[in-house]
Parts: C-alpha cells; sequence; structure tokens
C-alpha cells in the first residue's frame, strides 16, 4: 500500500486544472492526422472551432468535433460556464496502443503494416472580460 495515500489523494484534488476539458480515446487516426485538425483550432472560440471542424473535409475533423462538443457540455454542465465565452485553450493528440497487422510480400516473407491509434484532448477556457 502506497504511504500516506489521503495526504496524496488531497494534495491531486487541490491541484488538479479546473479547466473543463475531455478527452476521448482510442481512435483509429494517427496522432499525426489529428495533429493538423488540432492545429487549426487551437486559439478560437468555441463557436469559430466548431465551424470550422463542420466544414472540414479531413478524416479526423469528425473526432474533433465530438471531442470539441463534450468539453464544451462538460463546461457548461460541471462548471457553469456559458459556450459563448469559451475557447479553445489546449489541443493536444497522443499516441495510443498501435495494432500490428502483416501483408503478404514476394517469397515468402511479411511487411508489417502499423495501424495506428491516438488520445484526443481538448481543454477549453474562459475568456477574460
Amino acid at each position: 500500500m502506497a504511504k500516506r495515500q489521503k495526504e496524496k489523494a488531497a494534495f491531486r484534488k487541490e491541484n488538479a486544472d479546473p479547466r473543463p476539458y475531455a478527452v476521448a480515446k482510442y481512435i483509429r487516426i494517427s496522432p499525426s492526422k489529428i495533429g493538423v485538425v488540432l492545429d487549426l483550432i487551437r486559439g478560437k472560440s468555441y463557436n469559430d472551432a466548431a465551424a470550422i471542424l463542420q466544414n472540414l473535409p479531413k478524416s479526423g475533423s469528425e473526432a474533433v468535433k465530438k471531442v470539441l462538443d463534450s468539453a464544451a457540455a462538460n463546461a457548461e454542465h460541471n462548471k457553469g460556464m456559458s459556450k459563448i465565452d469559451l475557447f479553445v485553450a489546449e489541443a493536444f493528440a497522443g499516441p495510443g496502443p498501435t495494432l500490428k497487422r502483416i501483408t503478404p510480400r514476394a517469397k515468402g516473407s511479411a511487411d508489417r503494416i502499423l495501424k495506428r491509434t491516438s488520445h484526443i484532448t481538448v481543454i477549453l477556457d474562459e475568456t477574460s472580460k
């Protein structure tokens, strides 16, 4: 058992980031493709980011839109914030587990196919007025 378990839990709770966020895990698109989409919305207001994602013809835009909407719903429901005042403070995608597959090649050999997954995180914040 961990020593000082209650103190450590209290320390983590009081130092936790108070900003609303949402995470989508195991998304079957590589983090580099998701990163291109996240670069477009980082720093934008919620309404602008939602409009960009709605009209963007990239494969990752649908998954990022879901995470953005979830983060906005968390802000509205859990923190009592208004969607109009929100902006994308941070948005990043980390690598998830990689699915390893094999495709046959000449003379009985094989090549590896790496099917990458992503963990997408979007953190919102209120604009200071």
